[in-house]
């Protein structure tokens, strides 16, 4: 039997409370001030959209000690309150970073959208500085990586990890800042082990619940971590006990080593950089339209249907479900191909504008996605994506497409312009702070790690 010291959960727990700032790779740090800056920017672009107000009005009203702060709306809440809050709008696009790649394996995931704001606004209650919101951010996105690349993601499970595993990431960040002990840290996994949740019901079925799990994640980790530092204990082992993490919510441990390979050496943490709004799923047949578009001129009008091609497994997730707008039309149009694909067909882009309650309700757009059709790939077609665009003249249009990875930090990195121009964008898509400020927020993040507290760096992100 292993000693304590030996179990992966211990030596989790020690790389989390031990890791310094400057034991981390320059490029990890610099790849983490890019993925605040772009998590904080969906915040901006995200807070206002439908059902955000009042989801912050509500838990607003809950009262509680004003410890950090909702940013954009200002109330000053319990910090596990405003953590998740803040998680929940980064999320409203579905445009934050996503995708660690796991000892050479890329794993289906949306750390920053929890991790960032976790660290940012517990940072700001204990007046944590540039360097330790970093330090923090990344230990826990480490683990949250290694816990999910350990198994694999089974989207049959229907658990969805950002309500799962995401809330182990929260819970490191929240210990490290909070100055737990080995002991009680272990304990605060074990007591959020208790509280995991979420299902990919919520994007099948088209709702703004699909925002909620990577937000009650944060708050959950929080409060985890305030639990155990006030004594309560949680179960010794909760990935892999008989009940713990890999028995309740996966097939099992597969590469079981992942987890502790290189700990302490290799940070992992979310790679791309999202160019489009919506699911990254939709990215690569986004991508094939807006190559179409540079390709071929054409009138939207003279269109009479068109002709996605792609490997079956890709039509099998929600993305490749008919196109139909429901009760929240944001969520049944982020995560559809047939959608994106119109949308950037028509207007060689995607943006969050085209996601606001004008565009989804625009019928010329809404008719022409039902145009565009879903077929899988024959066997001896190329890997990649083909479109066929059949005109109302009986000319056929086509175009092959592979997909380039656009935003991978290591593959495909968005230019310094494009992701200067994705902030801006999200900035000037809310309309909430003016981008004189936005800018400042901008350069204050580059230069993270020379802030000793937030305090400057929130009141900038105030309305």
């Amino acid at each position: 039997m292993k000693t304590p010291k030996e179990r992966p959960i211990d030596r989790v727990v020690d790389n989390v409370l031990n890791t310094e700032y400057e034991d981390i790779d320059p490029s990890v740090i610099e790849q983490a001030k890019l993925r605040i800056i772009d998590t904080t920017g969906c915040l901006i672009g995200g807070a206002t959209d439908p059902g955000n107000r009042e989801l912050v009005d509500l838990v607003r009203r809950r009262g509680g000690t004003p410890e950090s702060t909702v940013l954009i709306y200002g109330h000053k809440l319990p910090a596990g309150f405003a953590a998740m809050l803040n998680c929940i709008l980064c999320r409203s696009f579905d445009f934050e970073p996503v995708s660690p790649v796991v000892d050479g394996k890329m794993v289906p995931a949306h750390i920053s959208g929890t991790n960032v704001m976790t660290a940012l606004t517990l940072s700001e209650h204990l007046g944590a500085s540039g360097k330790e919101l970093i330090t923090s951010m990344l230990v826990g996105d480490d683990m949250t990586a290694r816990v999910l690349a350990v198994s694999g993601f089974d989207l049959n499970l229907g658990w969805d990890g950002n309500g799962t595993a995401n809330a182990f990431g929260a819970t490191a960040i929240a210990g490290r800042l909070l100055g737990l002990t080995h002991s009680q840290l272990r304990n605060a996994f074990g007591l959020v082990l208790n509280q995991m949740a979420g299902s990919m019901q919520n994007i099948w079925d088209g709702t703004p619940a699909f925002r909620l799990p990577q937000g009650v994640s944060a708050e959950n980790g929080v409060f985890s971590a305030q639990l155990a530092k006030a004594g309560w204990t949680g179960p010794n082992d909760p990935l892999f006990s008989p009940n713990g993490y890999y028995a309740l919510y996966t097939n099992g441990p597969a590469n079981k080593e992942v987890l502790t390979k290189d700990l302490g050496n290799i940070y992992y943490a979310d790679r791309a950089i999202k160019p489009y709004p919506g699911c990254r799923a939709t990215h690569a047949p986004i991508g094939a339209a807006i190559s179409f578009t540079e390709k071929h001129e054409f009138e939207v009008a003279d269109i009479r249907e068109v002709k996605l091609f792609m490997a079956a497994p890709m039509l099998d997730n929600f993305c490749g479900k008919p196109l139909t707008f429901g009760r929240f039309p944001h969520a049944d149009a982020a995560f559809s191909y047939q959608y994106t694909v119109a949308v950037a067909l028509m207007n060689k882009c995607v943006t969050p504008e085209h996601y606001s309650p004008e565009a989804l309700n625009n019928p010329a757009l809404v008719e022409f996605a039902r145009k565009v059709t879903l077929n899988p790939s024959s066997p001896d077609q190329l890997p990649g994506i083909d479109i066929k665009v059949l005109m109302n003249d009986g000319t056929e249009l086509s175009a092959h497409w592979i997909d380039d990875n656009k935003g991978d930090f290591i593959d495909n990195p968005l230019s310094e312009e494009e992701f200067h121009e994705k902030y801006i964008r999200n900035v000037g898509y809310s309309r909430m702070i003016p981008i004189n400020r936005a800018e400042k927020v901008f350069s204050r993040i580059q230069h993270l790690e020379a802030e000793n507290n937030l305090t400057e760096l929130i009141q900038l992100l105030v309305v």
